[in-house]
């Protein structure tokens, strides 16, 4: 099956305007690094569009989001004769995408110019590219921004490291290659410049195979990745990065009626494997090892990086805790890593903390692996390490919360602080996980504590408008008002987009809002309404806010993180058939596996879990509860291999377009009454049967069928 994916998908994206914001990576699953063509280097960070027909070279990328920024790039460009100049421009050439592979264990492309064919393979921490000649004069260009050193030890052997991020703690984080020529090098010019370029001649030979060894800690580790590969050929290297991605996609098989909603799937689960990437490294001894930016020096341990909990938390780690639970065990040990490293808990790692985006929700994957038994062993440590992110403020601003202290004091962020609605209701959040957290470890009186301050969403809430509004340290909300207003005191979206990120407690939130019946009329408004938006916080369109009006689902921008749970609201008045067409639709309206796959920013696999999730048929709401609500299955049937070594088999049947009711559902063949599976349930294997209709069949449902909120705690 990993075959038949495309790296293409998403990729068909511009500055202003996102169809997923990826790109085509090549690389192992979680790879320290990935490779994928550059086809110009004129926009900046989007450096490959699917319908450029130009190719400048292979890039070596760590670039998680083209918004983020790459760190430690270089490219490599095969090239036949004398280029007139020493630049991209004049050694790019032009190929056809239509005849190129871009596979997530190998990428090929033919040069058009030159007749050049070659072919990359990677591997965790390196790789092979293979490259046949038909001319004369061949050889190779690699452009090194930032160059730092450059050695030719031997005619087989080149050193390299570049010193190239967009942000790091460490002004010298240096990139280290090593690279063996099968065949001689006969000459090396080195060119310096805005860019550093190392032109290689190989004379009229009509192969060249380079062996890769990179490290983000010196020259000898970057050798010793190399040579523990050094003998295998470009077929071995093809096995091995297969084998791995087949290890991974053999875990979940999927049948749907439509074909190409099969393909879709699979695209997505490729997507929800590539991060976080590894950011360790093994040592002489096979021990890890990893450097640590923060104190410029290498640590034992693991590490990984490229990672945004603000999104990542709502899908990516809750699907590992179902069928990747010991790569989730790892990456728990890295962030405590992160942690013990810094003095806080990650928030946006690329390759160490950028702090971007509101709260710190990593606090979510921590408790959403404590109710689920994932590495207790770490919870102390971890507990500590989310408690002292609640109540310390860092003196660095990328770090930890942000209005601490003023939080704490007001039970809110003051409107003083940029986005402060969606700080406090993430920090809520938080509060309620460190809760739970503390619940395993049967600590009392800190999980007493934070739940009561996970209800610090209730201060903030307008019961005039019936939306979260901002306030001041006096306790006023701000005078100025307008639902549809992005930014300002909202992150990425309007109060429409983030009044509902109660993810503890909507049963709470119900009642702020009068009751089930007025919550549900606010929500048929949310999504009945046009995606109308007013730029006031930003001064300009945010290409999140063109993504939201393009595909017209009201208020509801399935675009972006926020409103990911939105359909699943219905379920927590006992009505989730009011649901179904809805999320049946935005899984085949919005999603295909095409270049323009996605309806707004993938961001590190969030978004190809959401698809994962729903298609399906559940999804978690709020990761720490250890519930996944029930919604509306695309699959036929499914069969997933859990990390428990059982296997949880979904059928559902009829599933043709004009069934979007589910009718009744069964686990193990009892009925299932209540709207939500456990995740206990779901690891111990069985089979979920949906029975699927052509009208809704509305039933009543008591407390107990309801999924979790805090108010009405069982």
């Amino acid at each position: 099956m990993i075959e038949t994916i495309d790296t293409r998908h998403g990729t068909a994206n511009q500055h202003s305007f996102s169809n997923g914001n990826c790109l085509p990576y090549t690389g192992v699953p979680f790879g320290m690094n990935y490779f994928a063509p550059q086809t110009t280097d004129a926009k900046g960070s989007w450096w490959f569009h699917p319908e450029d027909r130009t190719f400048q070279g292979y890039r070596i990328t760590h670039q998680p989001s083209p918004w983020m920024g790459d760190f430690s790039h270089v490219l490599f460009t095969p090239i036949s004769g004398e280029l007139a100049d020493v630049s991209l421009f004049h050694a790019q050439s032009s190929y056809r995408p239509e005849e190129a592979l871009f596979r997530p264990f190998e990428l090929s492309i033919r040069q058009l110019r030159y007749n050049i064919t070659s072919t990359v393979v990677p591997s965790m921490y390196g790789g092979i590219l293979a490259i046949n000649y038909e001319k004369t004069q061949n050889g190779l260009m690699l452009t090194l921004p930032g160059a730092k050193e450059i050695t030719q030890l031997n005619d087989h052997e080149l050193q390299v490291s570049v010193v190239n991020f967009s942000g790091a703690e460490d002004d010298d984080f240096t990139f280290y290659l090593s690279i063996h020529f099968e065949k001689s090098i006969q000459s090396l010019k080195k060119v310096a410049g805005e860019n550093t370029f190392v032109v290689l001649d190989f004379g009229n030979e009509k192969t060249q195979t380079l062996h890769l060894g990179t490290s983000f800690i010196s020259f000898e580790q970057a050798t010793r990745n190399r040579l523990r590969e050094q003998e295998l050929s470009l077929a071995d290297f093809r096995t091995a990065s297969q084998s791995e991605w087949e290890n991974y996609f053999e875990r979940v098989q999927v049948e749907h009626t439509n074909p190409a909603h099969t393909k879709t799937f699979y695209h997505n689960l490729y997507r929800i494997f590539l991060f976080p990437q590894t950011f360790y490294e093994l040592d002489e001894n096979e021990e890890k090892i990893h450097y640590d930016t923060f104190n410029k020096t290498v640590k034992p341990g693991v590490l990984y990086t490229n990672n945004g909990f603000w999104d990542t938390y709502k899908t990516v780690y809750p699907f590992y805790s179902l069928v990747a639970k010991e790569k989730y065990e790892e990456m728990l040990e890295g962030f405590l890593t992160s942690y013990e490293e810094t003095g806080f808990l990650p928030k946006w790692l690329s390759p160490d903390e950028r702090g971007l985006m509101p709260g710190t929700l990593i606090d979510a994957v921590i408790a959403d692996a404590a109710v689920k038994d994932i590495r207790p062993d770490l919870m102390p440590r971890l507990l500590e390490a989310m408690k002292k992110g609640a109540t310390i403020q860092s003196d660095k601003q990328n770090y930890g919360r942000q209005g601490t202290l003023d939080y704490l004091k007001y039970g809110y962020v003051p409107s003083d602080y940029h986005e402060s609605v969606n700080h406090t209701l993430d920090y809520a959040y938080s509060d309620f996980c460190i809760s739970q957290v503390a619940q395993t470890l049967a600590d009392e009186e800190t999980a007493k504590h934070y739940a009561k301050q996970a209800l610090n969403y209730q201060n903030i809430f307008d019961t005039r408008t019936g939306f979260m509004r901002a306030k001041d340290k006096e306790g006023n909300f701000r005078e100025e008002f307008s639902p549809i207003s992005w930014g300002k005191d909202y992150a990425e979206g309007s109060t429409w987009q983030s009044s509902f990120a109660v993810y503890q407690d909507f049963q709470g939130l119900i009642n702020q809002m009068g009751g089930n019946k007025a919550f549900t009329e606010k929500l048929i408004e949310l999504c009945n309404q046009s995606p109308d938006f007013e730029v006031t916080g930003y001064g300009f369109e945010i290409h999140e806010m063109s993504e939201m009006a393009a595909i017209e689902f009201g208020q509801l921008a399935i675009s972006n993180q926020p409103s990911f749970h939105y359909p699943y609201l219905f379920s927590y008045v006992g009505k989730p058939e009011m649901a179904q067409p809805l999320i049946k639709s935005l899984l085949t309206e919005c999603f295909s596996a095409a270049t323009d796959g996605y309806p707004g920013d993938e961001d590190n696999g969030s978004m190809a879990g959401w698809y994962i999730f729903n298609s399906l048929g559940f999804y978690p709401v709020s990761p720490g509860t250890g519930e996944y609500v029930i919604g509306m299955p695309l699959v036929k049937k499914s069969t997933l291999k859990l990390s428990s070594g059982k296997t949880l088999t979904i059928n559902a049947t009829p599933n043709h377009p004009q069934q979007l009711f589910l009718q009744a559902t069964k686990f193990n063949g009892d009925v299932a009454e209540k709207l939500f599976f456990t995740h206990e349930e779901l690891i111990n294997g069985g089979t979920i049967d949906f029975t699927l209709g052509i009208v809704p069949n509305p039933k009543e449902h008591t407390a107990a069928d309801l999924p979790f909120s805090l108010s009405t705690k069982k």
